[in-house]
């Protein structure tokens, strides 16, 4: 049997005969990419995946407690130069890695663009999301007298626009030869009778996997193996948008160098018991974000002997690991989250259609569900005013206007 013929059998088995159509219609190179796509992806899984966004969702019986933390700003004189230094020790070393998920669009911004060339209005100029974090990594540079190794993870969506912007920009005067850049892994979108989307190139429409995907990109990519032949012993991975998001923050290292874990994050406490982010927490004995809808409002309330919320440590995707935990992550597979999309396509007629109304599942994993494969994770309380300032909406909390205000309130305060 050849080759066209094994791929509609294939797409057969799983009820995509409208892919068989287009197929029938393609010819020479257009018609081998499409080939060559359906043989990479696995059908079970993704009807698995839609089967499951059918099903009522099971919530199990699961022991949930509050988890240790240190609080930055209450750390002794001693405490926290035993941490610096160790962590300080280990930049100088050579052995840190900086990961920042460059992925997503900046449509939510009303950018229309990669989300890290979004311009930030600072200063009467303005900065580059990846301007900023840039500056960042240059001073640690400085202060620590080494280069760290920036890997930035793009979308196939926006690989190329980030490429050719970063190099109009001249990496803002990073080291090019310390700056790797790959793609994160994508999985089909499919509408909701099951049926995998085409797009306008006349292929199948594939979405990137979520922030979870990162470990399993990292090992694909070749960046982890790149890590490891220059002596890489903790990783860093952040996102891009997060203005005062430190990235080599020598506390946060040296504490989890010191406890002796594998995996650590910065926390900041939650704005009030009903805030919408995730708390960390430990659930059945191992660390654990719990999403907002997920924590009973009984929980969510609960305050400890020192008049602290007990489940007030929210997740700011500010995480640490060691190349050995990234590693153990990449080859274990990761639970998906569906989420109910409008997504455009190209129907038989080849005509494109696009929904006014979510028609489609995309399928993520969550970065935060890994740090259940760990027995501890060491946690660092930092400060909202010094360590998070996201730009997610366009408006509102999270926007490019309270992003600005923090950033410049930060800086004033240190300079």
């Amino acid at each position: 049997m050849d080759r066209t013929q094994n791929t509609i059998e294939l797409l057969k088995t799983y009820n995509q005969e409208h892919i068989i159509k287009l197929l029938n219609k393609l010819e020479g190179k257009e018609k081998e990419n499409l080939i060559e796509q359906i043989e990479k992806i696995d059908f079970h899984q993704i009807m698995e995946l839609y089967d499951n966004t059918k099903k009522e969702i099971e919530i199990k019986q699961n022991k949930i407690e509050n988890i240790a933390y240190l609080d930055k700003a209450k750390l002794t004189k001693q405490q926290k130069e035993e941490f610096d230094n160790l962590g300080e020790e280990l930049i100088r070393k050579g052995e840190y890695a900086v990961v920042t998920m460059a992925g997503g669009q900046g449509s939510r911004l009303g950018h229309n663009g990669p989300k890290g060339t979004f311009k930030l209005d600072v200063y009467g100029k303005g900065k580059y999301l990846f301007e900023i974090l840039a500056e960042n990594l240059k001073e640690a540079n400085k202060k620590y007298n080494v280069t760290i190794p920036w890997y930035i993870m793009t979308s196939k969506e926006n690989h190329d626009e980030t490429q050719a912007f970063l190099e109009k920009h001249n990496y803002f005067g990073y080291d090019k030869n310390n700056v790797i850049i790959f793609t994160q892994s994508e999985l089909p979108v499919v509408d909701t009778n099951g049926k995998l989307l085409i797009n306008k190139e006349r292929k199948i429409k594939e979405a990137s996997d979520g922030n979870g995907g990162t470990y399993s990109s990292l090992r694909r990519s070749g960046c982890l193996a790149n890590m490891k032949e220059r002596g890489i012993k903790w990783v860093f991975i952040g996102g891009v948008d997060n203005v005062l998001l430190k990235m080599a923050d020598v506390t946060l290292l040296g504490m989890a160098i010191q406890k002796k874990v594998q995996i650590a994050s910065k926390s900041v406490v939650k704005a009030n018991p009903h805030e919408r982010v995730g708390a960390f927490c430990k659930m059945n004995g191992h660390p654990k974000v719990i999403e907002y809808a997920e924590l009973p409002e009984k929980m969510a309330e609960e305050i400890d002997e020192n008049g602290e919320l007990k489940y007030g440590e929210s997740h700011i995707m500010c995480n640490l690991y060691t190349i050995e935990a990234i590693e153990k992550i990449s080859k274990e597979h990761l639970m998906y989250h569906s989420a109910f999309k409008k997504s455009s396509y190209i129907d038989e007629n080849e005509k494109e259609i696009i929904p006014q109304e979510p028609n489609s599942y995309k399928f993520e994993s969550f970065i935060f569900d890994a740090f259940e494969f760990f027995d501890d994770i060491a946690i660092l309380r930092g400060k909202r005013e010094d360590d998070f300032a996201p730009v997610k909406n366009k408006d509102g909390v999270d926007s490019p206007k309270t992003a600005k205000e923090l950033y410049e309130k930060y800086w004033k305060n240190v300079v």
